[in-house]
């Protein structure tokens, strides 16, 4: 993904939290399998950002802008993974389940971690 469309899924899930919403960001567990923690995460109501087609992942958030996710497809270096990014306290904290290439998949933590900075120059 272009650093310029994460850093604007970013930014939506730094917005502001609707006051009277109280759902929260559905936790990731990673003792599910991969096709059920899929399954689990899609079933929230979510916000599909547009496929990038040079990209191998789906990122998605909700609509209070609360979290986003990550779902890496079959040809991502980093696949099976996902991934969750939680906005709050003026900070986005990312966590996520990697189920194959542990290198691959801290590779791409790496990289999302990345692109909290990252700042349009």
């Amino acid at each position: 993904m272009r650093p310029w469309a994460f850093a604007a899924l970013i930014v939506f899930a730094c917005g502001p939290a609707t006051p009277d919403d109280t759902s929260p960001v559905l936790a990731l567990d990673c003792t599910l399998p991969f096709e059920t923690l899929t399954a689990r995460v899609l079933a929230q109501q979510l916000v599909a950002a547009p496929k990038d087609s040079a990209q191998p992942y789906r990122f998605y958030s909700t609509p209070d802008g609360r979290g986003s996710y990550l779902i890496t497809d079959p040809d991502a270096p980093a696949h099976p993974a996902v991934m969750r990014q939680e906005a709050g306290d003026g900070q986005v904290v990312t966590t996520g389940c990697g189920y194959g290439d542990r290198a691959a998949y801290d590779e791409l933590l790496k990289y999302l971690d990345g692109l909290k900075t990252w700042r349009r120059s």
